[in-house]
């Protein structure tokens, strides 16, 4: 006997209500607070309807569009990265080896720290003077670098920070997703004749791959409201070279006191967060092939 459809809708809806008042409130609110111009400590009653005014500002503004800029190449290169090496790190310690434990409890330990502390530790590490990083570098020959003064040099240290903490969550999704693998299917592509690279790349990663596209997800959404450890690391310097988008949106509405304007440089980020999360997920759909 099939079960009704309300039966779902009774045990869903709840938690469907519940969560869609959580997520679009927000929403409505931030799109009702881009209409208006209005700063914090004056009374709401202030505010000055001003309709797509502050959609035109933001947008005309070149810094929101470099900012965007920023942010997608910082995005694209740290997940690349953290995905890469979080896979692969699983698949080094996929099997029992000596130290095991060890390792696995290591190597998520950086996820643990809270973010003021990761940038507040990687800017003593890249300090020009006093950093272990340029000590380690003049031990070896080279020449100190000015780490968070330089452009070029500045973007790589978010980059090397953001792939220190978060390639752990890549490496437990994965470690996580491995273990789940049915060991028969791979026991036949051996006894198949399947070297240990065509056993990964053509077994068990498509086996896995609807947990690597929502792992994707879950880091692209990540990597573009990531502000704490740039906030404390550069600040969004020298110049603009590190402002992200989720930067220039706090100091669009904490020290340039325009909320309407920052409100819909934040829509801005909502919509491109959700193209790509989109496209992650159409990369594998996990529902793909369940019956209906």
């Amino acid at each position: 006997m099939r079960t009704p459809p309300w039966v779902a809708a009774l045990y869903v809806g709840p938690a469907v209500v519940v969560m869609a008042a959580a997520c679009l409130y927000p929403v409505l609110s931030a799109f009702r607070l881009a209409g208006v111009d209005w700063a914090l400590g004056t009374p709401w009653d202030s505010a000055r309807w001003v309709g797509w005014g502050n959609f035109v500002s933001a947008f005309s503004n070149p810094r929101v569009w470099s900012s965007l800029a920023t942010t997608l190449l910082f995005a694209a290169v740290c997940v690349t990265a953290e995905m890469v090496l979080g896979i692969a790190l699983a698949l080094a310690l996929e099997h029992p080896v000596r130290g095991m434990a060890f390792f696995r409890t290591l190597f998520i330990l950086p996820m643990m720290i809270a973010p003021i502390a990761v940038g507040l530790a990687w800017r003593y590490l890249f300090d020009a003077q006093f950093g272990l990083i340029n000590a380690a570098l003049q031990a070896l020959g080279f020449g100190a670098k000015t780490w968070l003064a330089d452009p070029t040099l500045a973007f790589v240290a978010i980059v090397v920070a953001d792939i220190w903490q978060w390639t752990p969550f890549v490496f437990i999704m994965m470690i996580a997703a491995l273990a789940n693998v049915d060991g028969a299917v791979i026991e036949a592509a051996r006894i198949d004749g399947a070297r240990w690279w065509q056993q990964t790349l053509l077994v068990k990663l498509p086996m896995v791959m609807h947990i690597i596209a929502i792992t994707l997800m879950m880091r692209l959404i990540d990597a573009f409201r990531v502000l704490e450890v740039i906030y404390v690391l550069t600040f969004g310097g020298p110049g603009d070279s590190t402002e992200i988008l989720a930067l220039h949106i706090y100091k669009t509405a904490f020290v340039g006191q325009q909320l309407g304007v920052a409100a819909a440089i934040s829509v801005l980020l909502l919509v491109v967060v959700a193209l790509l999360s989109w496209g992650a997920l159409r990369l594998s759909n996990p529902m793909k092939g369940e019956p209906r």
